[in-house]
């Protein structure tokens, strides 16, 4: 299942508001702001990238794996696929 209209814009809001964080940061850089500014922007990002995964992650598991609708193999790869992803976020 697709994300909604909803869902979709409040993830595409959350890539703009991280977009703007980045491009913060970078300004900063440029202007040879204090390290421990640039490691607090720094901070914010993570943590709003970390909030993005969070709500992906959280929708493919609703969507394909605890699908009852969805066929037992289909769920077992989509399982499959999130480890793979969350090992990748995670190391």
């Amino acid at each position: 299942m697709q994300y909604t209209d909803k869902e979709k814009r409040k993830l595409v809001n959350r890539l703009s508001r991280i977009r703007g964080q980045v491009e913060a940061m970078q300004t900063a850089l440029q202007e040879d702001a204090r390290c421990t500014a640039l490691l607090q922007q720094a901070t914010a990002c993570r943590g709003a990238l970390d909030g993005f995964i969070g709500t992906v992650i959280e929708h493919h598991i609703r969507q394909h794996i605890v699908d009852p609708d969805q066929h037992e193999t289909d769920r077992a790869q989509a399982a499959e696929e999130l480890i793979g992803v969350v090992h990748s976020y995670l190391t």
